[in-house]
This record gives C-alpha cells, sequence and structure tokens, in this order.
C-alpha cells in the first residue's frame, strides 16, 4: 500500500464503537460494523459521494461525518425500505437498520 499523504493516513478508525482497518477499500471497511453488510455499506458510501477508491484512512472527518450519519438514520437519506434489516419492527411496526450495539439490544429484547 502506498500512501501519498502519510500524515493524513489512520491505520485504525472508529466508526460507531468498531475499530475500522483503514487499509481496506471503504465500502468494504464499513462492513466490520455490525449490522452492515456490502449492498448497504455500497449504497451509503455513495450518498455520502465518498469515493469508492479511497481506502478508509484516507478519509476526511468531513467525509467520516456523513457516512455516520446516513448509516445511523438511512430514512432521511431516502435509502430505499427493502435495504434496512428492521423491517416492519415487531413492537411498533417501523422500519429502521439497526446497526453496532443496538443491534444487540434488539435481539436481546425479541
Amino acid at each position: 500500500l502506498v500512501v501519498s499523504d502519510k500524515a493524513s493516513f489512520t491505520h485504525i478508525l472508529r466508526l460507531l464503537n468498531t475499530n475500522v482497518d483503514g487499509r481496506q477499500k471503504v465500502n468494504f471497511a464499513v462492513t466490520s460494523v455490525k449490522g452492515v453488510g456490502r449492498r448497504y455499506a455500497t449504497l451509503c458510501c455513495k450518498k455520502a459521494d465518498v469515493d469508492l477508491n479511497k481506502r478508509a484512512g484516507e478519509l476526511t472527518s468531513d467525509e467520516v461525518d456523513r457516512l455516520v450519519s446516513i448509516l445511523q438514520t438511512p430514512r432521511q437519506y431516502k435509502v430505499p425500505d427493502y435495504f434496512l434489516n428492521r423491517q416492519k419492527d415487531i413492537k411498533d411496526g417501523k422500519y429502521s437498520q439497526v446497526i453496532a450495539n443496538s443491534l444487540d439490544n434488539k435481539l436481546r429484547e425479541d
């Protein structure tokens, strides 16, 4: 891996209480967050206008913030309901994407 600017590269990125490998491409690195698959990660990267050819360690803090906000609240960014992993919740009937620690909590409640 050849990095043009070593000062801005982070080897381990912290996203949603998960350590993400900075050497992987962005859409594959985001899949290390529990509850995020490859297709959902690619869709969120495209919605956040993040270059899919970038490595995760090359992301700026602004790009990381945009990506995290889309991952947490996908319906505000017009992500289709069939992409979400919590469709028609048992208790309230809502559609949502459950990721990271909240996934464990939801599974424990069911």
